[in-house]
């Protein structure tokens, strides 16, 4: 099935992955010499990561809407239909609008993130995402005073998705982040995945990538994008508040009530040294710590 746009990024001129850890190695010295910042688009990852193979993020998943297997969505998913697609963005924005994808992405700065993405069940991969900045976005759209939340809503299509027939949520998926998680430089809106379009299980056509957040609030698919002034309605945290908060910030200090969140499995580690430390925020402190000055983050987790 063709994608909904066309990539910036011809199949050709996808970066092989040999070539992407060369290129990754040689941005790593520079930083060392003081030509790069890991603010930046290619050095986003805390440092030492490497990506996963394409093989690896492209059939181990969590996408519910296609099955609660970490191999039902790359088996399920590619009778989602990405063309025609189109985002409602509403609420308190001064442009709201249905907004063909087209014009969406064809107005972006297309940029290379290398994120280390972590899963509630302790799992992580490392992804080079190809996207733009959600605040980029929403300052195109132009958010009104009082906004204080995002709200996002997935795809809800029952015919391509046979996870829906299930109860496991309260269809369809929703979630959402306080605006100024929202407009963080590192929160990203993404569309492809090593230079290459996103696939369904990975939440073609477009997506929310937040790193330092356990991955679920990284929503897939999105249909629908508001701004408004109260909490919005989280699928997971009303499904079971006790284990899924609000907030989903990455913290080892915090378990899960049946399993501890202190370690993580590195996907496609192998059997020795597939675990590893969980870093608080996910290894996006120093970028983001200080949106949460002041709170308890055990309470507020």
């Amino acid at each position: 099935m063709a994608p909904i746009w066309k990539s910036r990024f011809k199949d050709s001129d996808a970066t092989p992955e040999s070539m992407y850890l060369n290129r990754r190695q040689l941005m790593r010295g520079a930083a060392g010499l003081g030509l790069g910042s890991i603010a930046g688009p290619a050095l986003a990852a805390p440092e030492g990561l490497e990506p996963n193979p394409y093989e690896d993020i492209t059939n181990y998943n969590n996408y519910y809407e296609f099955g609660t297997g970490k191999t039902d969505p790359a088996k399920y998913a590619g009778a989602l239909t990405t063309s025609p697609w189109s985002i409602q963005i509403d609420g308190m924005v001064d442009k709201p609008a249905e907004y063909q994808i087209e014009d969406i992405v064809g107005k972006a700065q297309i940029e290379e993130r290398l994120y280390r993405f972590r899963c509630v069940e302790a799992w992580s991969m490392v992804i080079p995402w190809n996207g733009f900045t959600l605040a980029s976005l929403l300052e195109r759209v132009g958010v009104q005073s009082g906004a204080k939340y995002v709200a996002f809503e997935t795809a809800m299509r029952p015919d391509e998705m046979p996870g829906l027939r299930y109860p496991v949520l309260d269809w369809p998926y929703r979630e959402g982040l306080r605006l100024d998680e929202a407009m963080h430089p590192l929160t990203l809106m993404a569309t492809g995945i090593y230079g290459k379009d996103l696939l369904g299980q990975n939440g073609a056509p477009i997506r929310l990538v937040v790193p330092w957040k356990y991955g679920f609030k990284s929503i897939k698919s999105i249909v629908r994008i508001t701004l408004q002034e109260d909490e919005p309605f989280t699928s997971w945290n009303d499904a079971n508040t006790r284990e899924y908060g609000f907030y989903s910030n990455v913290n080892p200090e915090v378990d899960h009530p049946r399993w501890s969140q202190a370690t993580e499995r590195v996907i496609g580690a192998g059997l020795f040294g597939s675990r590893r430390e969980t870093d608080m925020f996910n290894g996006y402190a120093e970028e983001v710590a200080d949106l949460y000055a002041g709170m308890d983050l055990k309470k507020q987790y």
